[in-house]
């Protein structure tokens, strides 16, 4: 009889041996979030399983900081498991910059703004009490000789930090899946940069082009020899996969409008950077008016055969960004302003697209309306300015005591949603066809592959302004306003989506629902919770004690 309770003993040690061993060879997460934010698409599990070497993540979300950090951070640790899990070459760690006494702060500091990892100064809230913590929201995957940084919070104009966190939350896969693909594979595509017909010059695309050639091979690229060879140019410019046109400002001969145009229809993707109104913001500050007038490129009739047309309109939006003016009277110190000014459009993405998607707002700047045609081509509007804009005819002068307009949004009703960027896929037909070529190609096609292409109406998106030493500065940064706009990861998610044959940009679509504390709720029922979170078991635990020891002195007192 006393062997029994033996054998169950040992028969429950051996399942749990053998359990256990099991688990060893056939390990298994569960996910059970109803957003399945832990479980990691196809795409993310193909760049994963491909990593044959030790991939080391350094993240720097480590220390004392608000709740909503701490929920950052767990997402992050959480997904890295999932990573980890997946392939043991991913190895992870969180590490605290600041937590060593004996270093210098100043040094640290300056090291991190040195390589781009921009920190974040936040308040700790603790009963009333504040204090300011510094808080680095980046990671650094290094797979060999190749490293990468990894922002891990996303910047919202506008928005708390707990919107922002959201956000940052659904952004966490795309980010380590790309920088993981980016580390652990080689270059293999090639983009081509369009110079020579009066195109934005290098140092302000720079930020750009320093960006993207850690996944891309980038070369500049001319007409100028297309006068004399153009079946060679064109059969060149075949050996990219992209071709950017940021911003051109000189006429396209015929010659170099079927090069461009050959190169489409072969499958050759583009980013059009076009303006269709001669407008610069440079020229306006130094003289205070200016005359907007259409700039014709010799290139209309090849967009409106692909199955778009930009009108030679300015777009004039209430929802704009602002612009800073020096103010005061002669004499005095010099300060600046901020004014509303409603040719510049903060444009919001509301497509549920992986080009915009969870992005924040872009700034335009004297940007076109794009009018779609009908044809075969399958169109999608990106972008659009908001439903407070309007048309500006041209000719028209541009005057800088604009600013001072208090405008009727009556208005602005009616109209509006003016697409300002648009993405065109299909089979593309030549602009020359049924037409006399500029010249001869034996290799010329009306109509041959399926291509893709962007079409933005304002050059200025991808510009980079410079610092007081002329060195670029980061895409989408306004140093007059300190504000940083989404421009660099539009343009980036732009060649993403171009180039990208894994379908990892599509992830970028992916939503988690991420549930907050209500700060104010919380402080208003901080005693309260304190009662239910901490007295309630104690009480519960005490209630079940003295029941305990009732029932088993009537057990065993008979």
């Amino acid at each position: 009889m006393k062997t029994a309770p033996i054998k169950k003993i040992a028969s429950v040690l051996l399942v749990l041996i053998l359990v256990n061993v099991a688990s060893h060879f056939a390990f298994k997460r569960f996910d059970l979030t109803a957003d399945k934010r832990y479980t990691l698409s196809e795409t993310s599990r193909k760049i994963i399983d491909e990593v044959t070497q030790p991939l080391y993540v350094d993240v720097f979300l480590e220390g004392n900081f608000p709740g909503e950090f701490k929920k950052l951070q767990t997402e992050t640790q959480q997904l890295l498991e999932e990573f980890k899990s997946q392939n043991s070459n991913i190895i992870f760690q969180f590490v605290n910059p600041l937590a060593d006494e004996k270093l210098d702060k100043e040094a640290v500091f300056k090291s991190f703004v040195e390589r781009g990892l921009m920190p974040v100064n936040v308040t700790v809230n603790d009963k009333g009490q504040q204090t300011q913590e510094i808080v680095f929201p980046w990671a650094i995957a290094t797979c060999g000789d190749k490293s990468v940084k990894i922002p891990l919070l996303k910047n919202m104009i506008g928005a708390s930090t707990a919107e922002k966190v959201v956000s940052s939350v659904q952004h966490l896969e795309y980010a380590f899946a790309n920088a993981f693909n980016t580390v652990s594979k080689q270059k293999q595509r090639k983009v081509a940069i369009l110079n020579g017909n009066g195109e934005l010059d290098d140092r302000h695309i720079a930020d750009f082009v320093r960006t993207i050639r850690d996944n891309y091979y980038i070369g500049p690229f001319t007409l100028d020899s297309v006068a004399k060879q153009p079946v060679e140019t064109l059969k060149y410019l075949k050996k990219y996969d992209l071709l950017i046109i940021a911003k051109p400002t000189q006429v396209f001969t015929d010659a170099e409008k079927q090069v461009l145009d050959q190169y489409v229809i072969s499958g050759g993707k583009t980013i059009w950077l076009m303006d269709q109104v001669n407008m610069e913001m440079d020229s306006l500050l130094q003289t205070g008016v200016n005359l907007a007038f259409p700039r014709d490129l010799n290139l209309n009739d090849m967009f409106f055969k692909y199955g778009i047309r930009m009108q030679p309109d300015l777009i004039k939006d209430l929802m704009a960004t602002p612009i800073s003016l020096a103010t005061g009277e002669q004499g005095s110190a010099t300060q600046y302003t901020q004014f509303p000014w409603f040719y510049s459009p903060m444009i919001y993405p509301s497509l549920n697209n992986p080009i915009v998607s969870n992005l924040d707002g872009i700034k335009f700047e004297f940007a076109s309306p794009i009018e779609l045609l009908q044809n075969d081509i399958k169109k999608t509007v990106l972008l659009r300015s908001s439903k407070y804009s309007k048309l500006v005819g041209t000719p028209s002068e541009v005057n800088l005591n604009m600013v001072e307009e208090r405008p009727d949004q009556k208005e602005f009703t009616g109209s509006g949603n003016y697409p300002v960027a648009v993405l065109l896929e299909g089979k593309f037909h030549s602009v020359f066809e049924n037409r006399v070529l500029a010249f001869k190609d034996s290799s010329f096609k009306n109509a041959e592959k399926h291509s893709k292409m962007i079409v933005i109406s304002d050059g200025d998106v991808i510009r980079n302004q410079l610092d007081k030493n002329y060195q670029p500065l980061e895409l989408g940064f306004d140093k007059w306003t300190n504000t940083l706009y989404a421009n660099k990861e539009f343009m980036l998610n732009c060649v993403n989506y171009l180039l990208d044959d894994t379908g990892l940009i599509n992830i970028r679509s992916k939503e988690v629902n991420l549930p907050m504390l209500d700060k104010e709720k919380v402080y208003a029922e901080y005693t309260f919770s304190q009662v239910i979170t901490v007295g309630l078991p104690l009480v519960v635990l005490l209630v079940f004690g003295v029941l305990f020891t009732v029932v088993r002195k009537k057990k065993y007192s008979k």
